[in-house]
């Protein structure tokens, strides 16, 4: 009898599949949604930027007037002592967080609210930013990195400028070694086996004379746990004619 493949050492649960949150700095977000924030401006300081394994950019923390601390997504060409701004009043300047309705368009902007107050959803990664293109109304039209355009309430904040961290992709980790400390800081599982080239009795896909599925990588409907491996709920499979 085979070992579980991986869909269902996942399913199980265990340490091999948890985020290691315990060691994570902690959540990005936009500071409290108070009337001091919808009417005013409070002013803040960059105190220190961090390293976090959960995050692929560096993040800024931020002391504020009232004494609250945020983390942010630490925008580029901005330093520790550092001081930002955030209200409907503040200057639209790198590292400070406006509504969007007081961006002007063409404006970068980073880690935008989805509703207001819930503290930024979008555009969050390492050398990322959106652009605003209109406003129309109480909405505003944002272009986002996947070049698609979003509307969101004009209400929603976001921040001026462009993520640090960027370009960090593009150099290869040239050892397995690095790529391996690389996953195992975020408890990825690494290496990865294709089931393709596994036994029969280790996966689905395994065994047969070559590197083949030999069956179809669409599982039945009601496929058990072990069976239901590939193109999971596949609309559509082939060359698009």
């Amino acid at each position: 009898m085979g070992k579980p493949i991986i869909s269902q050492k996942r399913g199980k649960g265990g340490p091999t599949y948890t985020a290691p949150s315990h060691r994570y700095k902690g959540k990005i977000s936009h500071r409290i949604y108070d009337e001091k924030e919808k009417t005013e401006t409070v002013k803040g300081q960059i105190i220190d930027l961090l390293h976090c394994p959960g995050h692929g950019a560096p993040l800024a923390v931020v002391k504020y007037e009232d004494k609250e601390l945020t983390l942010i997504p630490a925008p580029e060409r901005i330093k520790v002592s550092d001081f930002v701004m955030s209200g409907s009043g503040a200057q639209v300047q790198v590292g400070n967080t406006l509504p969007l309705r007081n961006i002007p368009e063409g404006q970068d902007i980073f880690n935008i609210e989805s509703i207001p107050g819930d503290g930024g959803k979008f555009v969050r990664n390492s050398g990322a930013s959106a652009k605003i293109v209109t406003h129309v109304g109480n909405e505003t039209v944002v272009t986002l990195p996947s070049r698609k355009n979003r509307t969101f309430n004009s209400n929603c904040r976001a921040i001026i400028g462009v993520i640090a961290g960027g370009g960090k992709g593009e150099k290869p980790f040239l050892k397995a070694g690095k790529r391996m400390h690389a996953m195992r800081a975020r408890n990825k599982l690494y290496p990865r086996t294709s089931g393709v080239a596994m036994n029969a009795v280790d996966h689905p896909f395994g065994s047969g004379r070559g590197r083949h599925a030999g069956k179809p990588k669409t599982p039945p409907r009601y496929a058990p746990a072990g069976r239901n491996v590939g193109m999971i709920h596949a609309r559509r499979t082939g060359r698009r004619r």
